[in-house]
């Protein structure tokens, strides 16, 4: 029998990046995990042996045990050292299974606890953050710019979770009903195309090693999309709360106008716009590729084959090949004038990037990024509910930013804009770049060409566990 505190550690190990898999391996009952725990499982229809399994999985193993495993139901390896083809049809995932891996790479997880203190601010706290709610996944200073879109056999989806509220899925005890919680996420996926998302193994789309496994029958694989300009833009804001600002280090010269911000800002030292944009990229980079982590993880947990990359052109992905045959999900871009590459801006009506063309300009840009800090459902609205004893009071005690604040953030900007004619000036507004595959593992490839161990007992037992 398990004692309570293990019994609340095991079923608190559902949700949350870093404690997705927290179990400890311990035995019990079906009956027992369907009523005990933080994670009450009782409410999911023919609730599988695998998933009460998952709830148990070691973090330990899932770590030491994480391998890509490439090798689907229905795959091939024609010929070569590692030749073998599958005697198993291309199997989907299984509804329960799509949505607890959506949930786990996106999922939001309660409020986040926001940056509490910083002297600089006082009497006011950090405003750092763009979003109230948080997920499965570190974002830098809780900007929260990274949405989610997912293609299977039957279409191509969109899963919005940036400003998604904290889940009313808990009940006076504290307890998460797993069925609700996956159903709130659930409400929220809007489908945006029929059938799967065209990718052709051919060099111009994907790296040629994933010529063979990549986005294949059966498979889900969900792309990480971050609007890095608005991540930009939210960093302009850091900087100006805290009396620094950018210099044009491309042209060499200062920004015309940011003299008269000078009570804001440090115009005699200010930092270079390419190392700013440099270190906005890397910050995004690691937020995506910490969400395909955790489902990376999951996959372990669940005993389903896949893998963490970025072996596929993300032009191709969100629709700037120029290949008409391959429209990706659609994204507008613009090919510039002296600029070899497609400038991404945004999906409209889906996710739009906070850059020209789809605001009028870059202080609307500005002003839309103040809104979603202090605006309705915003971190720092006194009205938007929370994880404190006094929430109101805390989040109104968010750093304000006012016009002043706003024209000098806008005047960095746009002169970006206008001088390259495009925000931000050198690394993408729309950012993809590591994505996540999961599938049906099929173990007879490994136990032909692998020593034992080449999988775990998850995978083994994924068809009995999960049927």
């Amino acid at each position: 029998m398990l004692n309570a505190s293990r019994r609340k550690i095991l079923g608190a190990s559902m949700l949350g990046a870093g404690t997705i898999l927290a179990g400890f391996g311990a035995s019990a009952s079906a009956e027992k995990l369907k009523s005990n725990g933080n994670i009450l499982l009782n409410r999911i229809p023919g609730l599988p042996k695998g998933l009460i399994e998952a709830t148990q999985f070691p973090l330990i193993e899932a770590i030491h045990g994480r391998r890509s495993r490439r090798f689907a139901h229905g795959a091939s390896i024609p010929d070569g050292p590692l030749a073998y083809t599958s005697k198993h049809k291309p199997a989907p995932l299984s509804e329960l299974e799509q949505i607890l891996l959506l949930t786990t790479v996106a999922g939001n997880t309660g409020w986040s606890n926001l940056i509490p203190y910083n002297q600089s601010y006082l009497p006011h706290i950090p405003n750092y953050a763009g979003a109230a709610g948080g997920r499965s996944f570190p974002s830098c200073a809780g900007f929260q710019i990274t949405e989610f879109f997912y293609t299977d056999d039957n279409g191509v989806y969109f899963l919005p979770t940036r400003d998604m509220p904290a889940t009313t899925t808990k009940n006076a005890k504290g307890e998460t009903d797993l069925k609700a919680y996956l159903d709130a996420h659930k409400s929220r996926i809007v489908k945006i195309a029929d059938g799967r998302l065209k990718i052709p193994g051919q060099p111009q789309h994907m790296e040629m090693h994933n010529e063979w496994c990549s986005n294949v029958p059966g498979s889900t694989l969900i792309f990480p999309v971050a609007d890095l300009a608005e991540h930009v833009i939210q960093v302009l804001c850091y900087f100006t709360k805290n009396g620094v600002c950018i210099y044009d280090d491309v042209n060499n010269r200062p920004i015309p106008g940011l003299e008269k911000f000078k009570n804001l800002v440090d115009i005699e030292n200010p930092y270079p716009l390419s190392y700013v944009e440099q270190v906005c990229a890397t910050e995004v980079t690691v937020e995506l590729s910490c969400s395909c982590y955790s489902g990376a993880l999951m996959l372990q947990a669940m005993g389903l084959g896949g893998w963490m990359y970025d072996g596929l052109n993300p032009f191709s992905v969100l629709g700037a090949s120029g290949d008409p045959d391959v429209p990706g999900l659609g994204f507008r871009y613009d090919m510039l004038p002296d600029q070899p590459l497609p400038h991404i801006t945004g999906l409209e009506g889906i996710l739009e990037g906070h850059c020209q063309p789809h605001f009028k300009d870059m202080r609307a840009a500005v002003e839309s990024v103040v809104k979603r800090k202090f605006g309705s459902g915003g971190p720092f609205n006194e009205t938007t509910k929370g994880p404190y004893k006094e929430s109101d009071a805390v989040r109104r005690k968010g750093a304000p930013m006012d016009d002043e604040f706003i024209d000098c953030v806008a005047t960095m900007a746009q002169y970006v804009q206008d001088t390259f004619g495009r925000f931000p000036a050198k690394v993408p507004a729309i950012l993809t770049l590591m994505y996540l595959q999961a599938h049906k593992l099929d173990t007879g490839f490994y136990d032909k060409h692998f020593d034992p161990g080449a999988y775990l007992k998850t995978h083994a037992d994924h068809e009995k566990n999960w049927a």
